[in-house]
């Protein structure tokens, strides 16, 4: 079983138009809402190919009612969402039909109490015991300690269970410390953590404060690794139109379903660009198009590139 952790769970709002412009009103054409926030995402990619997946984190009110409806929905995926006073959130994306480009407009989510964290931490504690592997994703909602992600890590790795995680700013620079087997930036996050241009040397960076290894995702440039087994390039053959949204989250599944199964770098990588790939050619995130995924698997670049100083 992989555990999935979205702590700020949401109802995604996708709003389909034929041109986003600013300043202007739009006639909305396609609308989808369905239960979001990464981890979810990710769960709906692993459930879809057919993993044992639980979903966990922090819902509220009607919205994180709506959110709980929509789950009980998609097969082979388990709710075990802790509950708090506060209301979940909701995110709108507007996806532009003239260059696929997606435009997302996020809350911040509820306020969460001590003692609701507390109550989650121990949920938590009992689930990690059941999984193979737990992605821990997504950003933290108002209230939660900046090391919330740290604290999950390393009770993970008490109970032996490896860990993905994909966050962003503080939480992520905070939770390396507690040593993550995989963490997944993209390559504005990884700018933004720790001040390097070049995604290599970003990496190494991390590594230094860290991290096991490191994947760095660059939309249709690929992805980089930096592991202990050196660092690898992967890159898809062609680039595709669509909604990027869900690209990262099909990553980390394809992250998260490689180290449950002890898969090779250099395969895990090929499955991540592929998985990556037939999500951006889904109107929303957390589905994968099989065709795409099927054309894409034996035709990504795996390139092996210089060992990495160890740390």
């Amino acid at each position: 079983m992989i555990l999935t952790v979205t702590l700020n769970a949401s109802l995604d709002v996708t709003y389909g138009v034929d041109s986003l412009r600013p300043r202007t009103s739009h006639r909305v054409g396609a609308v989808d809402r369905r239960a979001g926030g990464k981890g979810v995402n990710v769960a709906r990619v692993l459930a879809g190919r057919g993993r044992a997946v639980t979903v966990t984190g922090l819902v509220g009110g009607p919205t994180g009612a709506l959110v709980r409806e929509d789950l009980r929905a998609v097969r082979g995926l388990r709710d075990a969402f802790v509950p708090v006073s506060g209301e979940s959130r909701r995110t709108v994306t507007v996806v532009s039909g003239d260059d696929g480009d997606a435009t997302v407009f996020n809350e911040r989510g509820p306020q969460v109490s001590a003692s609701e964290w507390r109550a989650f931490a121990g949920r938590f504690a009992e689930l990690v015991r059941e999984a193979s592997v737990v992605a821990l994703c997504g950003s933290l909602p108002p209230g939660l300690p900046s090391d919330a992600y740290a604290q999950l890590v390393a009770r993970a790795a008490e109970t032996g269970v490896p860990t993905v995680l994909d966050t962003s700013g503080a939480p992520l620079l905070d939770a390396l410390g507690a040593r993550p087997d995989v963490v997944k930036p993209n390559a504005a996050e990884l700018a933004s953590a720790t001040g390097c241009e070049d995604a290599g040397a970003g990496a190494d960076r991390l590594r230094g404060l860290g991290a096991r290894s490191v994947v760095v995702s660059s939309g249709p440039g690929g992805l980089l690794a930096v592991t202990p087994e050196g660092r690898r390039r992967a890159v898809p053959p062609e680039r595709l139109a669509g909604n990027p949204t869900g690209a990262g989250d099909a990553c980390v599944a394809a992250l998260a379903a490689g180290l449950a199964d002890g898969a090779h770098w250099g395969d895990v990588l090929s499955d991540a660009v592929a998985l990556s790939a037939a999500a951006v050619a889904c109107p929303v995130a957390g589905d994968v198009d099989a065709a795409t995924y099927e054309r894409f698997r034996t035709t990504v670049t795996v390139e092996d590139l210089h060992a990495p100083q160890p740390h």
